[in-house]
């Protein structure tokens, strides 16, 4: 198999040299540019199947560049590097195309994690799965979505960088987290998880950086934080929007820098944490709205992983439906037509609410069966269609014509790119792929 070309395009010889080494070392074969000029012409010459590119340089600088290729046909994927600080220049690179972008001074593993990830998605056609790669441990099913979900996480393993689990309440976000942290180098290390809905901001504060004795009313004595208990190994963060702007200063400062005080204190602490948040919350909507910190989000939103709800892995149900009777130990059997009816439900709780129910009937069937009247009553009214009818009835057909409308006006608005709408939209390319095919959607439509 031959290596990925890359094109690496900077104005200061020691920074190509560097990336060039990185990246050469993850198998790639470099390519080097002192200028947005000479890098049109190698890029004229060579088929690269990713471009890194500094944002200042004399002659032709990274957005002239970025703007010269996209007038191209199928031009390759563009990953600009931006200084501290320069969100609005990272936005008006991904507006005019840019696949990523990274804010220095940056983690040369997040680097080689964006540009492995831009070659992926550069490819024509589904993005296959290693030979081998692991099932994340845990994770029932064979849903497109969850295989999506099992290569993103076996491969940002592999650095440090931070990753963002995004899905509905209920849908395993905390036993991704635990993944991201078994697979990975740290393994041996401690995970922590925080829990963020769950407390007060003041609360929240000293629980993540610790305090001094002192601090405040009933401080007896000094308390690590989990942020020091959690060195070498990795914190998961969770409901992250939950989050309140004081504390999104403190959080910043540690992924910038990972120095941060203890409440009450001045000692300047350090701590190497492999940052994984999850939330349930929109939080582009959230930086829209004022309530979460732009350069905070870019931060997290290094790798991002989404989990799918249960109402879109129906064909996963039977499979996670025995593995909840086996943790039971459970004998009893599921009739077909109990199947069918759980099929049939919406999951607003998605796999929680599964194994909820699955435990639930465990204790409570009358016989050496779960039959379709020892369910919820919440089911047995929501799941009146017969057996056979497939068709999408009340909320799920809503649900469903909601989001056919939300994939073709992402795939419109970016002239039926289906790499840019997956990042619009938040998902994997893969997974819009399978969307697309599921809702028959075409450019013809």
């Amino acid at each position: 198999m031959s290596k990925p070309k890359v094109l690496v395009v900077d104005d200061k010889a020691s920074m190509r040299d560097m990336l060039a080494m990185a990246l050469s070392a993850r198998g790639m074969d470099v390519t080097q540019a002192p200028d947005g000029q000479k890098a049109l012409e190698l890029a004229g010459a060579t088929g690269f199947d990713a471009i890194v590119s500094d944002l200042r340089m004399p002659k032709l600088d990274g957005m002239g560049l970025l703007k010269a290729l996209g007038a191209r046909r199928e031009p390759p994927p563009f990953i600009m590097i931006t200084a501290h600080g320069s969100v609005k220049d990272a936005v008006e690179a991904m507006s005019m195309g840019a696949a990523d972008f990274i804010e220095k001074p940056f983690d040369l593993a997040e680097l080689e994690f964006k540009v492995e990830r831009a070659i992926e998605e550069g490819k024509r056609g589904e993005p296959s799965r290693p030979p081998g790669a692991q099932v994340l441990p845990g994770m029932i099913g064979t849903a497109p979505q969850l295989a999506e979900v099992a290569d993103i996480v076996g491969r940002a393993a592999r650095s440090t960088v931070p990753v963002l689990i995004l899905g509905e309440s209920g849908t395993g976000k905390e036993l991704v987290a635990h993944a991201v942290h078994q697979l990975s180098a740290r393994k041996d290390k401690p995970f922590i998880a925080v829990h963020a809905g769950a407390l007060a901001p003041g609360v929240l504060e000293s629980e993540l950086f610790g305090h001094e004795k002192g601090a405040f009313t009933g401080a007896d004595a000094q308390r690590k934080g989990r942020f020091e208990s959690a060195d070498g190994g990795t914190l998961f963060l969770d409901e992250l929007g939950e989050i309140p702007p004081s504390v999104q200063v403190k959080l910043l400062r540690v992924l910038q820098d990972k120095t941060f005080e203890r409440v009450g204190g001045s000692q300047q602490l350090r701590s190497d944490v492999r940052l994984v948040c999850a939330t349930n919350r929109n939080l582009r909507e959230m930086v829209r709205e004022g309530t979460f910190r732009e350069d905070l989000f870019y931060r997290v939103n290094v790798v991002t992983v989404t989990l799918p709800p249960m109402r879109e892995r129906a064909g996963d149900l039977p499979a996670l439906v025995h593995h909840f009777m086996k943790r039971e130990n459970s004998q009893l059997a599921v009739p077909d037509e109990t199947m069918a009816r759980l099929q049939h439900y919406h999951w607003p709780g998605n796999v929680r609410e599964l194994e909820n129910v699955i435990r639930r009937c465990v204790a409570l069937a009358r016989g050496d069966a779960i039959k379709p009247e020892d369910l919820p009553p919440e089911i047995l009214q929501a799941t009146r269609l017969p057996p056979g009818e497939t068709a999408p009835q009340g909320l799920v057909g809503d649900l469903e014509r909601h989001e056919r409308n939300a994939l073709m006006n992402a795939l419109e608005d970016t002239g039926w790119n289906v790499s840019r709408a997956a990042r619009i939209l938040g998902v994997g390319r893969t997974a819009l792929q399978y969307k697309m095919k599921k809702y028959g959607l075409k450019k013809s439509d």
